[in-house]
């Protein structure tokens, strides 16, 4: 008893813990005295009890008081990254074993010939049939006898841990729920179905999570378990990466990925509640990256998170995050200054950390040198010397008279990006940034602060005394909270949906209190997630007392008017999904407040800063010294333990009670305005232009309603100048990239008159359209009353009319059989769509499209893309000047250009010649022939027009040598028209690559443009050959029509293998998910994996190809594209060839490209080829060929040997 007494008597502490990779940051908190400590320790296992016991200044031989434990770690995300998880099985349908490997089919990097294939966690997988049908049917069930056996057999081999995930368990679960509880009876200690971790459709989404939960779940809970006995059985709280707490024994792997940042978040998001904002953003500058994140009026939340290439489907804080962190690695390239994205991480760091085997400058090191950073604090001197040397090694490649001067440009670099970042989620989202406060920490978020909110117009900053250690913070400001969801399944939003509404809302009541024991508050919060029919976009619209049809949709039209700038009237609105959260336990802790200054604050010395061209000296002074109510005018240094604050000039920092440091600007930016160097300019600018075309691709995929562009990603955004050559692009479809400015410049010559808000599209070939269902809707940009610029969107329509759905009729041989031709309309006045022109132009020819109103609706979604693109280029034109920019356009171009010159200055030949043929004969031949700083490409040679669909404009060959050429630099060189400058390109008209007026193209655009890819890549010696064909896939009916294209191998090269079941060259296009897809049309895909045959030999093997084999339920027409059925793709340097691509219709074999209407029970079988092998090994070689290259041009026999 009087043990208990004592106890009773000892302050209760809690404890916050934010394990990071290197760090374990602690903070303790004991309400009954009003302590706030924190300490950082070296991470290990033991870490959490080695900074509790520093703390509390106890030995590790004394017993630890009375205390709670909060937990963030990053045990589950290290597991990932590292690829050290626990063995783990897996129970899969039959066919698709090979899921976790595709993926969505899409490779990482748009121009690596090479990368890591996709990660796969569980050691073994199991097929069983278990099937059920899209409407939750049960088709086929397992032998649990036989299944037993299996299982028993894994088992004995030592794996303890199981998932099961079933297509189709999301909506009828029963089969996955029959297997989990046949593995526990067989022995497994963890086992997990996909329906109870990711009860949402979309099978590669929920098997990658159940993976994710087999494979880590394990190994979190064993950590947990062990620190728990550690810390005396205290009570231990674990981060989610939702941004609340779960008791540790209910807490899963998939929950914790990024409960770092969460902690982060819920810091950022109390500290500036509790400073009377409503409205704020968190900055995070870490060593190699940044964090951003709006985190009020409530932190936003992602369903989804993307750790070390698995796609986990849980409820995360949504943070943006860019590559620019004091160890971001700083350089002069293609004239321009850069920051990122390569680090120097922690090891070996900056130069100015003093380690010899450093030896790139950082964005530390340009703080050292500006006097932003001094060593006082350190716990080892600085070196000031190297990165003094360093940044005028950079000043002089750039043309700066200082290395300051560089230092300074740098700095300016790494603000823009940030900026640039919180743009993302602010302005990108429909809320201004200028209205938020800046929540500010991380090693050098002190130096930062100041630069960025003057960059975005944010007048108020606020840095946490415990800044160093916030995320920790957070952990111990946080709630504990449970997260359910309810799938609905896309129902119309109407009475009886909200009646399903309000009795899903009390199950998830119910199964959120029998979950926590504790009871759930009337007012927790609800969220419908609804949709405009036809589109995968969900808008969160918050439900409050009974739901309502009428309230919804005034909710959703206003949520979605304000994301995405418009509405669609009339158009159906389903019920996705609703969610509740369950927020319990005590709210967080007042902060401790601080005694009142007495004086003014001293400075313990001064510092020489470089600011705006010139050396200043500058007071330094201590945080520790600084009390509620000091008031610092900028500029100054103010030291902490963990980083430093810079006050610049025009900003005023108060501390206030809780000793939080109030940075507030002063003065208006304009005041202050500098020239920035050039080299400064164009990275700046650069990084915008591509930042805005990123939004408008996301804009785009938001809002359209077809297949081919909401889920495929079919699409491709742009700016162009004002001659309307292309400046800047997000990494979307190659194909659609470098044949886009063709267009561009017809409108700009074409249209004169064009009026601020007009908008254009075409599909015409002739007008450097690539086959007719890419229709590209071009918006001039108006700056102050002048034409500027432009920007565009290209996208696949699943339909353009034609004679079979899909509009790829593979026999034909006329444009007009392949569908309706767009030459130039205007479909847009004052930025509102003419539907009924559009309508007019659809319907009123031969082979009309079959489903106007989505075609109409997907040109509405390019449109809303382009008035993103042109908003923020105003933006952008008022904040630098529109002559800035427009210069900054022109030296672009010129960068493109010499960073071409550049790669034909080291290539090692002086001219080749390639030649390959298409699976009818029709040659393709090249010939590349160095001048100097100069290259002639010259197809001469190739076949003449095609008398089928292979045709390929003129655009397409300028885009595959556009994309060829970036490929070939090896480096992110300007993806831009000036590019092309240094390159003579010679295409014989009239022939396959620049047809006749009228002549079929359907396939020129995504069959002949693969093949052109090739025969360029191979006469550069780059690798062998890819798959050479996009397996075009296309069915439907009178009504409307689908369209996939189906990845395959990738050829191998010097040094690396192939890759595997990826798409190649000119399309990078995502593959429906086979639940969406069954779920949408009558379908049921039976198998998506990879083939059995391996790619082509040699000393570096080909990829292997995918086998995708569909059941049609309902009669259907049905046609395939396809190439590389005859003709092998070729191998390199002595490498093999790659496996021929098969196509079979009930087992028959059919030829490469063929139509058929098919009936119900017809089942198509796609076998893509893969990729060519390179250079001559131990192996049989196939039929490879040699490219062979010299001073002097010498053929390649591109026939099959």
């Amino acid at each position: 008893m009087a043990g208990e007494g004592a106890s009773r008597r000892r302050p209760r502490w809690s404890f916050w813990i934010d394990r990071g990779g290197t760090f374990t940051d602690v903070v303790g908190f004991s309400p009954d005295q009003g302590i706030l400590r924190a300490t950082k320790v070296l991470s290990s296992d033991e870490a959490p009890l080695v900074g509790i016991r520093r703390i509390l200044g106890i030995s590790p031989d004394r017993a630890l008081p009375a205390c709670e434990v909060r937990l963030g770690t990053t045990v589950a995300t290290n597991a990932l990254l590292e690829g050290r998880p626990c063995d783990a099985a897996m129970v899969v349908t039959r066919g698709f074993s090979d899921i976790l490997r595709i993926g969505d089919q899409r490779r990482p990097d748009l121009f690596a010939l090479s990368f890591r294939p996709r990660p796969v966690l569980p050691r073994r997988i199991v097929e069983v049939p278990d099937r059920t049908s899209a409407d939750g049917a049960v088709l086929a069930e397992h032998d649990a006898d036989a299944l037993a056996a299996h299982l028993a057999a894994i088992r004995s081999a030592g794996i303890e841990s199981l998932g099961v995930c079933l297509v189709h368990a999301a909506r009828a679960p029963q089969l996955e729920s029959a297997i989990a509880d046949l593995a526990r009876r067989v022995g497994f200690r963890h086992v997990v179905s996909s329906h109870e971790i990711a009860g949402a459709p979309g099978l590669v989404r929920r098997m990658a999570t159940t993976a994710v939960d087999a494979a880590v779940t394990p190994l979190l809970r064993d950590y947990l378990d062990g620190l728990v006995r550690a810390l005396g059985n205290a009570p231990l709280l674990v981060m989610q990466s939702s941004g609340g707490l779960a008791e540790a024994h209910r807490v899963r792997a998939a929950q914790t990925v990024l409960s770092g940042p969460a902690g982060g978040v819920v810091a950022a998001a109390t500290i500036a509640r509790q400073a009377g904002f409503d409205r704020a953003v968190s900055l995070d500058v870490g060593g190699t990256s940044t964090d951003v994140a709006r985190v009020l009026p409530e932190p936003a939340l992602h369903e989804s998170v993307d750790v070390g290439g698995h796609e986990v489907f849980v409820p995360a804080v949504d943070v943006h995050t860019v590559a620019a962190g004091g160890g971001s690695i700083c350089r002069f390239e293609d004239g321009r200054l850069e920051v990122g994205p390569q680090s120097a991480g922690a090891d070996p760091g900056p130069l100015a950390y003093g380690r010899p085997e450093a030896v790139h400058p950082t964005l530390t090191d340009a703080l050292v040198v500006l006097g932003r950073v001094v060593g006082d604090r350190f716990p080892f001197p600085l070196d000031t010397e190297r990165p003094l040397t360093a940044f005028s090694d950079l000043a002089d490649r750039a043309g700066l008279d200082r290395p300051e001067a560089a230092a300074e440009g740098c700095l300016e670099v790494a603000v823009a990006r940030v900026a640039d970042a919180i743009r993302t989620v602010t302005a990108a989202r429909g809320f201004d940034p200028r209205h938020h406060a800046l929540v500010v920490f991380g090693g050098a978020g002190g130096q930062l602060a100041g630069p960025v909110a003057r960059a975005l117009g944010v007048s108020t900053v606020l840095l946490d005394p415990l800044a160093g250690v916030l995320s920790a913070l957070g952990i111990g400001l946080a709630r504990r909270e449970h997260h359910g969801r309810r799938a609905l399944f896309d129902v119309p939003l109407d009475a009886a949906s909200c009646r399903a509404m309000t009795r899903a809302f009390e199950d998830l009541r119910s199964e959120a209190a029998r979950a926590t024991g504790v009871a759930v508050a009337e007012d927790a919060p609800r969220t419908a997630l609804l949709r405009y029919a036809g589109t995968e976009t969900d808008v969160e619209v918050t439900v409050r007392g009974d739901p309502t049809p009428a309230a919804l949709h005034a909710a959703f039209e206003a949520a979605h008017r304000h994301a995405f700038g418009y509405v669609r009237p009339g158009h159906p609105i389903l019920v996705h999904a609703v969610r509740l959260v369950h927020r319990y336990g005590p709210p967080p802790p007042p902060r401790p407040t601080l005694p009142p200054a007495e004086g003014p604050p001293e400075p313990v010395r001064t510092a020489r800063v470089w600011l705006d061209g010139a050396s200043r000296e500058v007071p330094v002074l201590r945080r520790e010294d600084l009390r509620p109510g000091h008031v610092l005018e900028g500029p100054c240094l103010v030291l902490e333990d963990t980083g430093t604050i810079f006050v610049d000039p025009g900003f005023e920092l108060r501390i206030e009670a809780t000793g939080l440091a109030r940075l507030t600007h002063t003065e208006r930016a304009e005041g202050r305005e500098r020239v920035a160097a050039d080299a400064v300019l164009r990275s700046i600018v650069a990084g915008r232009l591509t930042s805005i075309a990123e939004r408008m691709g996301r804009i785009l995929a938001a809002t359209a309603i077809s297949t081919n562009i909401r889920e495929r990603h079919d699409f491709s955004c742009a700016i162009f100048d004002a001659d309307g050559r292309l400046v800047a692009n997000a990494p979307h479809v190659p194909v659609h990239l470098g044949a886009m400015g063709e267009t561009v410049r017809v409108v700009a010559e074409r249209c004169p008159d064009a009026a601020d808000g007009d908008a254009f599209a075409t599909n015409d070939p002739a007008l450097g359209g690539t086959h007719l269902p890419d229709v590209t809707v071009v918006r001039p940009v108006f700056v102050d009353g002048r034409l500027r610029f432009y920007v565009a969107a290209r996208g696949h329509h699943a339909d353009i009319g034609g004679r079979t759905p899909g509009s790829m009729p593979p026999d034909a041989t006329t444009l007009e059989e392949e569908g309706v031709v767009l030459p130039l309309l205007r479909i847009a006045r004052g930025g509102v769509l003419d539907e009924a022109a559009v309508r007019r132009a659809l319907t009123e020819a031969p082979h009309p499209a079959r489903d106007p109103a989505t075609n109409a609706a997907d040109l509405a979604a390019q449109l809303a893309a382009c008035h993103a693109g042109a908003t923020d280029l105003g933006a952008l034109c008022r904040e630098l000047g529109t002559d800035t920019v427009a210069a900054q356009m022109a030296a672009i171009h010129r960068e493109g250009a010499d960073a071409v010159r550049q790669a034909i200055a080291t290539w090692s030949r002086d001219a080749a010649v390639f030649e390959d043929a298409l699976d009818d004969g029709t040659p393709l031949v090249v010939r590349v022939v160095r001048h100097g700083e100069r290259l002639r490409v010259d197809f001469a040679g190739t076949g003449g027009p095609h008398p089928g669909n292979r045709n390929a404009p003129r655009a397409i060959t300028v885009a595959a040598l556009l994309y060829a050429l970036r490929v070939w630099a090896a480096r992110p060189i300007p993806l831009c028209a000036g590019t092309l400058a240094p390159i003579e390109v010679r295409i014989p008209s009239g022939s396959l690559l620049d047809p006749p007026p009228g002549r079929a193209v359907a396939a020129g655009n995504v069959e002949t443009a693969q093949r052109i890819v090739d025969v360029l890549l191979g006469a550069l010696g780059l690798c062998a050959a890819s798959q050479g064909t996009m397996n075009n896939l296309t069915f439907g009916d009178e009504r409307r029509g689908y369209y996939e294209t189906i990845a395959g191998g990738t050829g191998a090269g010097p040094g690396f293998d192939g890759a595997s079941g990826v798409h190649s060259h000119m399309t990078n296009t995502k593959i429906t998910d086979p639940e969406i897809l069954e779920a949408t049309w009558p379908v049921r895909v039976h198998r998506f994996g990879l083939r059995h045959e391996p790619g082509g030999d040699g000393r570096y093997r080909g990829g292997r190809g995918l086998w995708r084999e569909i059941e049609f339920l309902a009669p259907l027409h049905v046609a395939v594209t396809s190439e590389r059925r005859t003709l092998a793709p070729f191998g390199l340097a002595g490498g093999g060839a790659g496996p021929r691509g098969v196509n079979q219709l009930d087992g028959r074999a059919v030829p490469g490209s063929f139509s058929a209407r098919v009936d119900a029970g017809t089942r198509l079988a796609i076998l893509t080829p893969g990729g060519g092998g390179y250079g001559r090994g131990d192996g049989p070689w196939g039929d490879g060929r040699r490219t062979q290259t010299s001073s002097r041009p010498m053929r390649t026999d591109g026939s099959r040997r």
